[in-house]
């Protein structure tokens, strides 16, 4: 009996398989059906994603193309603001340089032509933000500069740049633009060895600095550069114009102050670093100050302060770095330096981003944004 029951599970058992086979078979097939109809789709959204990724990296790539022109034009608009000589920024020189420089780029295989550029003054505190006009009065953070706009986009430089797989989907082409400000900045920071050890107070600039226009005021009756003088006794309308200084040591000896003529300050200074004012009238100091001219004058970057009117050793911050060519010195009963404010004129000791005000010497350019 027993026998018989099992032989009947074992039978169930069978007969319960085969009929849940058909069942089976047919959920497979439905998946197989399902997925047919999938794969279209997902092939579709594979093949849009690679074209997103394909078309993204080649207008990366088109954009960094335009960005590297706009920079390169914008500095080569910038290295032609200040000419070598008296006069202020040349604004027209500037933007026709970098216009012309537009054109050595490309960007996606064009060659690229067109570029809006603007000159001014930008404030690299941002306030105000974005170019100023060429007649703004220069403050402390203002620099010259000229920005360049380059853009790929209808009508503009070959167009906008054309995508490659894209197009399947509606999409040809999309537009770029790069912007790049390029400036010409006064040092706010002078290296060792760049300074001579002379201080001049920021009242001489209101008597022969022209703010306005960036260059030494003009003394009508030889149509050149006021002369000014530095030494004993030298003060115009109550200005001391300026005073020998040792810089950061507290020493007015002849050799002490005859290194530091021979080779400027020991040690980088900054706008806002206390220099020391050091009152007295070596004679053998000219002497050396004339050697270092010679027959020709020399060009040197000064430090200015508020005021170099001090009877004795005192420090003062300094508040800029001023260009100045000295023709000549004298010793004896004179005791003076001569010589003359300069514009435009490059420095490459200046360094570490520091930007001061505009008294003639400048940084070469670099990047504002």
């Amino acid at each position: 009996m027993r026998h018989a029951c099992d032989q009947n599970a074992v039978h169930g058992a069978r007969f319960a398989q085969r009929m849940h086979r058909p069942n089976h078979a047919a959920a497979l097939r439905r998946q197989r059906g399902v997925m047919s109809v999938m794969m279209p789709f997902l092939l579709l959204i594979a093949l849009m994603a690679g074209a997103v990724a394909l078309d993204i990296g080649h207008l990366y790539l088109a954009q960094t193309e335009l960005q590297t022109a706009a920079d390169a034009a914008a500095l080569a608009g910038a290295a032609l603001l200040f000419p070598a000589s008296s006069s202020g920024p040349n604004w027209s020189a500037a933007q026709a340089a970098a216009a012309s420089a537009v054109s050595l780029n490309a960007s996606d295989g064009v060659t690229l032509h067109d570029a809006s550029v603007q000159s001014g003054y930008w404030n690299l505190s941002g306030t105000p933000a974005g170019m100023q006009a060429t007649t703004t009065v220069p403050g402390s953070y203002d620099a010259a500069a000229v920005q360049v706009t380059v853009s790929r986009a209808p009508g503009l430089n070959g167009g906008s740049v054309s995508y490659f797989l894209a197009p399947l989907f509606g999409m040809n082409n999309g537009p770029i633009s790069a912007t790049s400000v390029a400036m010409v900045s006064a040092p706010g920071s002078i290296a060792a060895g760049g300074l001579f050890p002379v201080a001049i107070g920021t009242c001489i600039y209101s008597l022969y600095w022209n703010a306005q226009m960036g260059t030494p005021k003009i003394d009508p009756s030889t149509g050149a550069a006021y002369e000014v003088f530095f030494g004993a006794g030298s003060s115009v309308d109550g200005c001391q114009s300026g005073q020998w200084t040792s810089f950061q040591t507290d020493a007015n000896d002849v050799p002490t102050v005859r290194g530091f003529i021979a080779n400027g300050n020991p040690a980088a200074l900054n706008i806002g670093d206390s220099i020391w004012i050091e009152p007295g009238t070596k004679t053998t100091l000219y002497s050396d100050v004339s050697t270092k001219a010679g027959t020709n004058g020399i060009n040197v970057i000064l430090p200015v302060v508020n005021d170099a009117s001090s009877a004795s050793a005192s420090k003062q911050p300094i508040v800029a770095f001023a260009a100045f060519h000295i023709d000549k010195a004298v010793g004896g009963s004179g005791k003076y330096i001569q010589g003359h404010f300069l514009a435009g004129y490059e420095i490459t000791t200046g360094g570490d981003g520091h930007v001061g005000p505009y008294y003639g010497a400048y940084v070469p350019p670099r990047l504002a944004r």
